[in-house]
């Protein structure tokens, strides 16, 4: 202790102040993400699991399984591997200053739809912007851009290039936390104006289109009265689209909330271990505001009062 005593109060001020400030840096950063992942844990535990069937509108957790929709599959990009969600960075060891680091040069993030499928129903999900946890990560390395298939092996020497792929896959084990809402049937909601608007902004592109279905007196022109029945077959096709959406079964969909007190969440670790997670996450990093703070405080006292 008296040797970082005696380093704290006399050491040239190009090593202190970068150690002091790395410090600082470190306490700020405990305090704000103790918080952070103690109010997941907090939002996880309170709560409570909806089945698909009676699930009400809003925010509300799911517990099932994955499973992909009808259509083509989902194929993990570096690997090759069926899933139901993935994300992957190509990685290339770069040389600087004299030492090697790892620069990205490619990466990419799964946004394909996919079901949680539990005992009273099924839910469409909508993986853009969750905060994934997955149940396969894999590692390797390689000597091109992109890879061959995966190994287990991590041998780095002579390697140039490092693929990471994070998945989730069809039949695993799926708890979900985030908006839930039901899409199209009897309930829906259409806004007739803004779908008029749109096929009209479509038929002004297609002049052809509509000269030979609107211009009654063929004079190449739609004057004002063949416009009013432009607008009106627009509007008829609209109410003729509602009507088939209105008779067609709902579609339950969960997506992200744009609320940031309330985390979207697709994981394939239980409930009870993520929370478990989070708050270990939150002891350690308010551990770390304690034991950081302390320290820098002391140091820049000795500093100031040498």
């Amino acid at each position: 202790m008296d040797s970082l005593a005696e380093w704290a109060r006399y050491s040239v001020p190009d090593d202190f102040w970068p150690i002091a400030t790395a410090l600082i840096a470190l306490t700020v950063a405990g305090f704000f993400g103790a918080f952070y992942f103690f109010h997941r844990m907090r939002v996880l535990a309170d709560i409570p699991t909806s089945k698909i069937r009676s699930a009400a509108q809003g925010y509300l957790e799911l517990i099932g399984h994955g499973e992909l929709m009808e259509g083509p599959q989902i194929i993990a990009p570096l690997t090759g591997k069926v899933c139901t969600w993935y994300q992957y960075m190509i990685q290339e060891r770069r040389r600087s200053r004299r030492k090697n680091h790892w620069v990205t040069v490619e990466k990419g993030i799964s946004d394909e739809l996919f079901l949680i499928i539990d005992e009273t129903g099924k839910c469409v999900i909508d993986p853009e912007g969750a905060s994934v946890v997955p149940s396969a990560s894999d590692t390797w390395y390689g000597s091109s851009p992109r890879p061959g298939k995966s190994t287990s092996g991590n041998f780095l020497m002579g390697k140039r290039y490092r693929y990471i792929e994070k998945r989730m896959h069809p039949g695993e084990p799926l708890y979900a936390i985030g908006l839930f809402q039901s899409v199209g049937g009897a309930s829906g909601e259409f806004n007739a104006n803004a779908e008029v608007v749109d096929i009209l902004k479509e038929w002004k592109n297609d002049s052809e289109y509509l000269l030979k279905n609107f211009d009654a007196n063929r004079d190449g022109q739609i004057d004002m009265h063949e416009w009013e029945k432009v607008r009106k077959a627009a509007l008829a096709k609209v109410m003729e689209s509602h009507k088939e959406m209105k008779t067609a079964p709902a579609v339950n969909m969960l997506s992200r909330t744009h609320d940031k007190r309330r985390p979207f969440i697709l994981s394939f670790v239980p409930q009870e271990d993520l929370i478990k997670r989070y708050r270990l996450f939150s002891y350690g990093l308010i551990s770390m505001f304690f034991i950081c703070g302390t320290f820098v405080t002391w140091i820049i006292n000795l500093r100031l009062n040498a």
